[in-house]
């Protein structure tokens, strides 16, 4: 499966979202995505298989328990893959920091003045 077939689903989006945060139990992770999406636990399963078997988590037993976090290395591979793009959106970026900073400075400087 291509990394965005795996990104491209939002509970898959999501239970990478919680394992960013750190390593979570299975229970956990279903915990949060029965409440958010009104799914199985048995699709909370298949999602983390599917994370699992395309490289995005890594899963460690303890015990009974089976705790998941990311592994990095498919989501450098998309940072790469992007950044090909970023000319497009970082000059805008960049000219949007600095009409913040702009407009904090000026409240800064006159304060009572906003526009």
């Amino acid at each position: 499966m291509h990394a965005f077939d795996v990104l491209g689903d939002p509970v898959r989006r999501r239970i990478l979202e919680l394992l960013a945060e750190g390593e979570r139990s299975s229970g956990e992770v279903t915990a949060v995505v029965r409440e958010e999406f009104g799914i199985s636990q048995p699709a909370v399963s298949q999602h983390l298989k599917v994370l699992r078997d395309n490289g995005f988590a890594v899963v460690r037993a303890v015990g009974t328990r089976r705790l998941y976090a990311v592994d990095s290395a498919p989501l450098r591979e998309v940072d790469a893959w992007l950044d090909r793009f970023r000319r497009f959106w970082t000059p805008h970026l960049d000219a949007l920091a600095t009409e913040i900073a702009r407009g904090k400075r000026a409240r800064r400087n006159h304060p009572g003045s906003e526009t």
